[in-house]
C-alpha cells in the first residue's frame, strides 16, 4: 500500500481490517504512506521504482486520491506479472506509460455486485472499494477482466518527463527524502554517455560524485541513488534546506566536457 494518509489516525489499519476480514492469509506491506497529501506523482514515482521488489503476482494499490467521490476513475492494470490499482489521476501514468506489456482496465462499479459491498463513502474509497477489490483479487475470487472495461488511455502524470537533448538532460525533483535528499525523475541511463555530468539545481552548478562519503561535510553533491535516478544531497545535512528547492523544481544535468 502507498498513501498520503499519514501515520495520525486510524485510515490505514482500517484498510488492512478490511483486507484481512475478506482474505485472512493476505500479507500487506506498507510501501510509503508520506507521501505529500494530494500529490499522485510521488507515490506512482515510488510505484513504478519498488514494485520489482516484491515478488510477481503482488497486488500494489495507490491511494492518493484528491478527487475521492468525485466521477474520477479507478484504474486496474496488469503488468509484469504485477497488478496495480489506483484513481486515474495521473499517478499510475508514469509507469504505464513506459510499460510495453500493460493490460489496463477502468473498474466498473456494477460488476462487483458479489462483493456485497455497502455504498462507499464520498471520502474513503480506500476502505469501502479498493482493500475489498484488492482482497478478492489476492484471494483468487476476482480477476481484473471481470470487473473492469479495457482502456488505453488514462490521466496524464502531472509531472512532464525528463526532456532529453545534446549534452543536456532537464528533469524534476519528485520527492524529498527523510535526509532532505532532492529526488529527481532523472534515469542514470539517461547521462550514461556524459564525460563530467554537472548538475544544475535552483543557480548551484553540482558536482556528480559516487556516493554521500565523497564530498565535505556541509558541501553540496549529485549522485545516482539505489534506485538508479539522480538526486542532490548535502554531505551530512539537508540539500532541500540549504537550496530551498520543493517537489516540482526543474533540474538539468549539462555535460561539462562539453561546454
Amino acid at each position: 500500500m502507498t498513501t498520503d494518509f499519514g501515520h495520525k489516525g486510524p485510515f490505514t489499519a482500517v484498510m488492512r481490517g478490511v483486507i484481512l476480514s475478506r482474505n485472512p492469509d493476505a500479507k500487506i506491506i506498507d510501501l510509503a504512506h508520506d507521501i505529500p497529501p494530494q500529490w499522485p506523482p510521488e507515490a506512482g514515482f515510488w510505484i513504478r521504482r519498488a514494485y520489482s521488489y516484491f515478488p510477481a503476482g503482488s497486488i500494489h494499490l495507490g491511494i492518493v486520491d484528491p478527487g475521492v467521490g468525485t466521477e474520477r476513475d479507478i484504474l486496474l492494470a496488469e503488468s509484469d506479472g504485477h497488478v496495480f490499482i489506483a484513481p486515474d489521476n495521473g499517478l499510475l501514468a508514469s509507469l504505464l506509460d513506459h510499460a510495453d506489456d500493460a493490460n489496463v482496465w477502468r473498474l466498473e462499479m456494477d460488476r462487483l455486485s458479489s462483493l456485497s459491498l455497502p455504498p462507499p463513502s464520498a471520502t474513503f474509497h480506500g476502505r469501502d472499494i479498493f482493500a475489498p477489490v484488492a482482497a478478492e483479487l489476492a484471494a483468487g475470487r476476482l480477476s481484473l477482466s471481470a470487473i473492469g472495461k479495457p482502456v488505453n488511455e488514462w490521466t496524464p502524470a502531472w509531472l512532464d518527463e525528463p526532456d532529453e537533448r545534446a549534452n543536456k538532460v532537464t528533469g524534476s525533483i519528485v520527492t524529498i527524502d527523510a535526509f532532505g535528499n532532492l529526488i529527481s525523475n532523472i534515469d542514470a541511463s539517461m547521462i550514461e554517455d556524459f564525460r563530467q555530468p554537472i548538475a544544475n539545481i535552483a543557480g548551484h552548478a553540482i558536482e556528480m560524485l559516487t556516493t554521500y562519503g565523497r564530498a565535505k561535510p556541509g558541501s553540496l553533491l549529485a549522485l545516482i541513488n539505489s534506485f538508479g535516478v539522480i538526486e542532490i544531497a548535502k554531505a551530512e545535512g539537508s540539500a532541500a534546506d540549504g537550496l530551498g528547492s520543493e517537489r516540482g523544481a526543474p533540474l538539468i544535468i549539462s555535460d561539462g566536457a562539453s561546454a
